[in-house]
Formats: C-alpha cells, structure tokens, sequence
C-alpha cells in the first residue's frame, strides 16, 4: 500500500501534466533531516555541492528558505521517487524497546514548483512540505541510553517547542516562538503562514501504551485549531 508522499508525487505531476498547454512547471526537490537539532542535507552524498552549511532564512517574500541546500530538478514521478528514495535511505534509526526501527530524527522532504503561463509570462511558485516527525519517547519505557538518550532528550525538546509554537497559534498570542528551534523554523510557513496543512498522528492500538496515545491525541486536537489562510504564492 502506498503512503502519504508517494501518492502526493503522483498527483502532482496529473495535476501538472493536465495543465502543460496552458502552463510550463518546474518541479524541484531537496530532502533534509534534523538530527540533534542540525540540519543534514540527505542529498549531498557523492555531490560535490555538499558540506557547506544549511542555514534556515527568511526571503523578500516572507517564505522560508533553507541556504546551501541542495535541490535537484525532477522532470517526472520516477526522477521526484528516487530523490524520495535515496534520502530516505541515509535517514538515521536505530532499535528501541519500543520500535525496531526508531527514527532518530525528523524528515523534511521538500518539493518547489514553478509554474510559468505560456501567454503572459506570469509566475507562481508553491512549496510542499512533507514533514516525518520522530516520536516522542519515555526515555525509561524506550531503554535508551548514551548516544540514543541525547537523540531522545533532543527530539521531545523539538517536539515540546513544537507545542509551544501551536499553543502560542491557537491562542492569539503576539509573538510565536518559531526560532527556539530549528523545526518549528523549517515548519513556520505551514503552520502559521498561508498554507494549507494536513497533520497525520499516528496512535498505538497497545493497551500498554494508552499514555503515549492520549498525549498525541491531546496534541492533535491543540493542533486542528490552528486557522490559517490560504493564498496564491508568487
């Protein structure tokens, strides 16, 4: 069965492709993890672009940018899976008590679209962000320890900031804490911009994980009162 981001990349190019006499589009594609609150560029390995370092900015435009990253064009679905597919493979995970596979990291997988009308020469852009946060943990339920409790303890900050930057949204507050962290910094156009955002939370069925579950659905329901307004970007 196909997720969330295979079936995205499939529906932007029908969308794309049904709209070619009328539109040229530019489709782009940049994959990052934030591991321990640094920025990696999944891309970079064998490019001779990396290692420069990734700063998060903010453009003319008000959007966010992240400088020195590496974006590769992607002329159709296969091009855009494969950059999907070789990032992944470099993500970080490890094993915990409580998953075999832990993401020690979040995922930020980006794709930038350029549409060009063929009369008039007018411009629009747009941005999907696809972002794989790693859970929470208990750091006395999940058994990790050394290196693993650093990633732990560092992940339930970005998460806790995270919260914060939600709470501050959903209460009218007049300064959002985006910059204390560098997530809430990739995720500012989405969550408090004007984009249109979807947030999947994933529960375990495990009666011995009933905490965990009430914990992400009390922050899903804090999450579903953000209200933004969408709007053509240019």
């Amino acid at each position: 069965m196909e997720g969330t981001t295979p079936r995205t990349i499939k529906e932007l190019y029908r969308v794309t492709e049904a709209q070619s006499a009328r539109f040229q589009y530019t489709i782009s594609a940049s994959m990052l993890e934030l591991y321990r609150n640094d920025l990696v560029d999944l891309l970079s390995k064998g490019n001779p672009k990396a290692g420069k370092k990734l700063n998060i900015k903010t453009d003319k435009q008000g959007r966010i940018q992240v400088e020195n990253v590496i974006e590769e064009e992607c002329r159709n679905v296969d091009e855009l899976t494969a950059v999907l597919e070789r990032g992944n493979e470099q993500r970080s995970v490890a094993a915990t008590q409580m998953n075999s596979e832990s993401s020690r990291s979040h995922l930020v997988f980006m794709v930038k679209v350029l549409g060009v009308n063929k009369d008039t020469g007018e411009q629009s852009r747009g941005k999907i962000l696809m972002c794989d946060l790693a859970g929470s943990e208990r750091l006395k339920k999940s058994g990790a320890t050394d290196e693993m409790q650093k990633e732990a303890i560092e992940i339930n900050k970005s998460l806790t900031v995270l919260g914060d930057v939600i709470e501050a949204l959903t209460s009218n507050q007049k300064i959002i804490p985006y910059r204390n962290h560098k997530l809430t910094q990739l995720m500012q156009d989405s969550l408090g911009g004007t984009a249109k955002t979807l947030m999947f939370v994933n529960c375990s069925p495990a009666s011995s994980n009933l905490d965990e579950t009430l914990m992400s659905l009390k922050y899903a329901t804090r999450a579903k009162k953000i209200t933004n307004t969408t709007k053509k970007g240019t």
